[in-house]
């Protein structure tokens, strides 16, 4: 069973001042940010609760041309602003003090043959079309989204979400800073400041294998990088707690990822620096700008401990702290947050009240079905074989990794375990895996495996299950953007 430790909400608001603290102290941040810090514990219209307030899948074919690698066309205010502030906490009071008018369309009058009714017609006919190719051509922002957002050089005329699902955190962005030159270390430099346990995001391509810790990531968010060759860009969205890793070519261009100081769903909002557009971090879709409508290519990734993966990639290479920015790395600035009977922050939609909203879960999109296996469920079983949307899959679990939100210093929060998913043919063999004490074997050679679907002993040593992509995040953000869930057990 996952080790569970309750602790009191005031943990929230202790973070929040320290958050608060550092912020309106640190030589880096702008007094426009630090100025509004005294708002960070607000009640929500829809809660009337107090709320701890912050921001925080399939392989691209290859190219056939070399892609290019288009410049930033505000770079410039893109460095100033990265150097803005920490993670920051404040709620958007838009959407409670001056809603945003519906897109264009939404509403209209039924059809009149003469004079207004024709205007009125017409407009009818152009809502229509703009459902059929998804996406709104009007800028419909309020007027707070247009002050936040006056210097941006994006077109608003195109978007697929209202955008009065948009809520506006930061007045800048950039206000957590991605990493784009990334430094690495060894796992053996790494280990004088990163404990065994504490959660690091794996992704390896080509050989080359990378571990970035989420005590770095909370504060950052973002890495813009190059693994095995290829341009991804790792994102982290600790009120979702998913951590997606993409592909960022898209149409022979490598994009540049940032934050951009907006959520929807509690989920981060990204900006590339090429057409300062909007995308969902977690669909990859571009939700504003020219490239609305886009869909990068997700990447399989998982949350494991460092020891795990210093085991399994001795040669690996660990994200550097050395990242230009002055943070508290190692400290937890959410401290409680993934309670389970806690209230998502910045989530203005009703909960799928299937699960606790904080749950976690293990979930993938397979064929036409989206699905998702409730961790609590999965650590006690230890292994889950099933079939899903036509796909064979297996899941492991393996306890020793902390959850990054849950006590003040994340080396010393509660071990929720890591997960992984995989493909269980091999081989044009089917195989079938099942616990046997901390071991994973699977049942017809009896061979041992990792968390990363590797075959460490036995016949099959050496053998590489093909990973499935998958997340393990909080239940209301996966119900959110996938409704139509089905939860394994139920």
């Amino acid at each position: 069973m996952i080790e569970r430790k309750r602790r009191p909400a005031i943990w929230l608001i202790l973070g929040l001042v320290t958050l608060i603290l550092f912020v309106a102290c640190s030589p880096t941040g702008t007094q426009e940010v630090a100025d509004q810090a005294d708002a960070v514990v607000v009640e929500t219209a829809e809660t009337g609760a107090t709320e701890l307030a912050d921001d925080t899948p399939e392989v691209a074919p290859a190219e056939e041309e070399e892609p290019t690698k288009v410049e930033s066309s505000d770079e410039t205010a893109s460095e100033e602003s990265t150097e803005d502030t920490n993670v920051s906490s404040e709620s958007d009071a838009a959407t409670e003090d001056e809603p945003a008018d519906p897109p264009a369309g939404e509403e209209t009058s039924p059809d009149d043959s003469s004079g207004e009714g024709s205007d009125e017609a017409e407009e009818e006919e152009t809502a229509v079309s703009k459902q059929e190719d998804g996406i709104f051509t009007d800028d419909s922002r309020t007027e707070r989204q247009q002050i936040i957002s006056a210097d941006w050089n994006t077109n608003w005329n195109r978007h697929t979400v209202p955008y009065d699902e948009l809520l506006a955190l930061l007045p800048v962005r950039d206000g957590i800073p991605a990493i784009d030159d990334p430094k690495y270390i060894s796992p053996e430099e790494a280990a004088e400041w990163l404990v065994d346990n504490e959660p690091v995001i794996v992704y390896e391509n080509n050989g080359d294998a990378r571990a970035y810790p989420l005590q770095i990531m909370t504060y950052h968010e973002i890495v813009n990088d190059e693994v095995g060759g290829d341009p991804v860009t790792v994102t982290f969205c600790p009120l979702c707690n998913s951590a997606i890793v993409f592909d960022r070519r898209l149409g022979g261009v490598v994009y540049d990822f940032g934050t951009s100081g907006w959520l929807r769903n509690s989920d981060l909002v990204m900006y590339d620096r090429q057409t300062e557009g909007l995308w969902q971090q977690f669909t990859g879709e571009g939700i504003v700008g020219d490239l609305a409508g886009e869909q990068l290519t997700f990447l399989p990734s998982s949350i494991i401990s460092f020891a795990d993966f210093r085991e399994a990639f001795p040669d690996g290479l660990v994200l550097s702290r050395d990242t230009g920015h002055d943070r508290p790395y190692g400290q937890n600035p959410y401290p409680g947050y993934d309670r389970i009977g806690e209230n998502p922050f910045a989530f203005a939609g009703v909960p799928d009240g299937r699960l606790a909203a904080m749950e976690r879960v293990i979930a993938a999109s397979l064929g036409d079905v989206d699905v998702a296996y409730p961790l609590t469920l999965v650590a006690e079983e230890g292994i889950i074989n099933d079939t899903q949307g036509g796909q064979d899959l297996v899941i492991f679990h393996m306890g020793g990794t902390s959850s990054a939100l849950d006590a003040p210093v994340i080396s010393m929060g509660a071990d929720v375990g890591a997960t992984g998913v995989f493909d269980p043919n091999l081989n044009g063999e089917k195989l079938t895996f099942a616990k046997e004490g901390d071991n994973i074997v699977d049942e017809q050679t009896g061979s041992r495996w990792n968390i990363l679907g590797q075959a460490i002993e036995g016949p099959l040593a050496g053998e590489q299950l093909t990973p499935i992509v998958h997340g393990d995040h909080f239940w209301f953000a996966w119900a959110a953007f996938e409704p139509e869930t089905i939860i394994f057990g139920s």
